[in-house]
């Protein structure tokens, strides 16, 4: 055989084999691209199923659903205990009402005085709101005991008990502005600062925001409603 083509062949082979590891390497390298490409999306998948099997995770979960049992149960609790509503006591009511819970507000008024009535309106409103505090309101003409023991000069007057113990109060409209319009949030806010009500939580807040919304459109709906007819 001729050198030279011997030669030619062996050379061409090499040639060959050149090309075929060059390009079973670019296919291993373009595998591999693939694969990192693809491997955030696994990575987060596998991610996501290790956190649904977290113990802590669970854990935490678990303790968050004992949060909110204890919590309806002692909200249960307290409105068994007369607490969440604003009711009307007598004078022979008042001590069990004043003693039996931790924070309560009473309202002394008399039953022909505005005021009293605009208190109550936004006494009203607040009860339910702040079940943590009981409300009460009691008629003064019925209770003159309690108001001479509390000294009690002007209505409405609206007295705040700890542990059965009268804390604060407010004489009047004198805390409000001395205005009749003074809104439920005026109120609210000084019963926090005088730390009668607890601070409310963000989630209630946002459930409070969303009903006021819906009440909003509700009543904008009626109106139209009204005036289409």
């Amino acid at each position: 055989m001729d050198p030279d083509a011997v030669k030619s062949t062996l050379s061409n082979l090499a040639f060959g084999n050149v090309i075929a590891a060059a390009a079973r390497d670019l296919q291993k390298e373009m595998v591999a691209k693939d694969k990192a490409q693809a491997a955030p999306a696994s990575h987060d998948e596998v991610d996501f199923d290790e956190l649904l099997d977290d113990p802590e995770l669970e854990k935490l979960h678990a303790e968050r659903i004992a949060a909110l049992k204890k919590e309806a149960e002692k909200r249960e609790v307290l409105k068994r205990q007369g607490h969440g509503e604003y009711r009307e006591i007598t004078e022979g009511d008042f001590l069990g009402e004043v003693t039996g819970s931790e924070k309560v507000i009473c309202h002394f008024y008399h039953r022909e005085f505005y005021r009293c009535k605009i208190m109550d309106k936004h006494l009203k409103a607040l009860a339910p709101v702040y079940v943590g505090t009981k409300f009460v309101k009691l008629d003064a003409e019925n209770a003159p005991f309690f108001v001479s023991k509390l000294a009690i000069k002007t209505l409405p007057c609206v007295i705040f008990f700890k542990k059965g113990i009268a804390v604060d109060r407010l004489v009047g409209f004198q805390d409000l502005g001395s205005k009749d319009d003074f809104s439920t949030r005026a109120l609210e806010n000084i019963l926090k600062m005088k730390g009668i009500i607890d601070e409310k939580k963000k989630d209630d807040e946002d459930e409070d925001d969303e009903s006021e919304s819906k009440n909003r459109r509700i009543r904008s709906s009626t109106a139209q409603d009204s005036d289409s007819d």
